[in-house]
């Protein structure tokens, strides 16, 4: 597989949609889901949080947050902008699940938002010793470059800078060279036997073309309405990655295979 790019999949992600993210975290704070109200208690269990493009680990510090308090023990990705060469990256993540598994003594839970998730399901495919399954949040899991144009201009000015030799972020010959040739054969490959992937979407996302959250190998694909900035303080996702850890946790001991991919619609309260 290799990232392509086609916005033809769908039609163009209005950008303006994006304008709601502040509604949607005023929303939230109202919300139930803020204070955990309905959620089993995490008990501990490790959940490892990736950022989406041009995002650090502050953009999902609310989540974790509020995990933390639900009882679960989340990590942030050491993450200060998710611009890097995925092949350079995930070495590093790869060490953080390690770690975060080895304290807490149980595999962990993965939830990336956009380009995190994607990240997120190629380490589950690779180390399915240390992950209990995978929730992305608006992530273009069967074309990465589906973006809004103005979106695609900022990935091909960091490829560029990159090229040219600019410490820490990716190349253009990322799509294409031998450094990810290896990230894009496993993102196209489902999750070995008994991980789940959850695939969270929206269809007025204003960055990211929805048919390509729709990934075929899902375990199970979630309709919500948010924006994709939006989907980090999303009472609506909120509710989808509650819902998702608690189905990990209840797989766990029977290590359930994923079935053919389950389709519904979240609706915020």
């Amino acid at each position: 597989m290799r990232a392509s790019g086609l916005i033809s999949l769908g039609d163009r992600p209005p950008l303006w949609r994006e304008a709601r993210l502040g509604l949607e975290a005023a929303a939230l704070l109202r919300d139930p889901i803020f204070r955990g109200d309905g959620m089993a208690d995490g008990r501990g269990r490790p959940v490892l949080l990736i950022p989406g493009f041009l995002a650090g680990d502050g953009s999902l510090s609310m989540m974790a947050g509020w995990l933390k308090r639900a009882g679960y023990r989340p990590s942030r990705a050491g993450i200060l902008a998710n611009v890097n060469c995925a092949g350079a990256l995930l070495p590093r993540l790869e060490g953080r699940l390690e770690r975060l598994v080895c304290e807490q003594g149980q595999r962990a839970a993965i939830v990336g938002q956009s380009r995190g998730g994607t990240l997120a399901k190629v380490m589950a495919y690779r180390r399915p010793d240390l992950v209990t399954g995978v929730v992305a949040l608006g992530s273009p899991q069967i074309d990465p470059l589906a973006v809004h144009p103005v979106v695609r201009l900022q990935v091909e000015a960091v490829g560029r800078l990159g090229s040219l030799g600019a410490p820490g972020l990716f190349k253009r010959t990322c799509i294409d060279g031998d450094c990810c040739s290896s990230f894009w054969e496993h993102l196209a490959q489902p999750l070995p036997r008994g991980l789940s992937l959850v695939s969270v979407y929206s269809k007025s996302d204003g960055i990211v073309d929805w048919h390509s959250c729709l990934d075929p190998h899902a375990t199970q694909l979630v309709e919500i309405q948010a924006s994709h900035c939006g989907m980090a303080v999303s009472s609506s996702a909120w509710r989808a990655v509650a819902e998702a850890l608690e189905a990990f946790r209840a797989a766990e001991p029977r290590g359930r295979p994923a079935a053919g991919a389950q389709v519904r619609r979240l609706r915020a309260a």
